[in-house]
């Protein structure tokens, strides 16, 4: 193989390397904000600035649970959001739904 083709296929595969790098290593967007979520024995509870898309496991059921970011919030009555209950839009709240997992939609 000529020096000139090593050179422009070593050249493509290092830009090809670098394109992919850059692809791959986006930033996860996050929703502004928080949420905030009291337990039935009273004890507060906060997420500052979660990922979108990401499930949340709660510490402890909600008894009161508000959505203070700039997305809607999906919540869901069991763990890794599984048994879907409702969705808060931003600057929404809810209470007595006891909800164990979130996500950000």
């Amino acid at each position: 193989m000529s020096r000139i083709a090593r050179t422009v296929r070593l050249a493509l595969t290092a830009g090809t390397a670098a394109v992919l790098a850059i692809g791959l290593t986006s930033n996860a967007q996050a929703a502004t904000g928080n949420i905030r979520y009291i337990s039935s024995s009273g004890q507060a509870f906060q997420i500052d600035n979660p990922p979108d898309g990401a499930c949340l496991n709660l510490r402890a059921r909600a008894r009161i649970l508000s959505n203070n970011t700039d997305h809607s919030l999906a919540y869901y009555y069991n763990a890794n959001c599984a048994n879907f209950t409702g969705v808060l839009p931003p600057g929404g709240a809810v209470s007595y739904q006891n909800p164990l997992s979130v996500r950000v939609i």
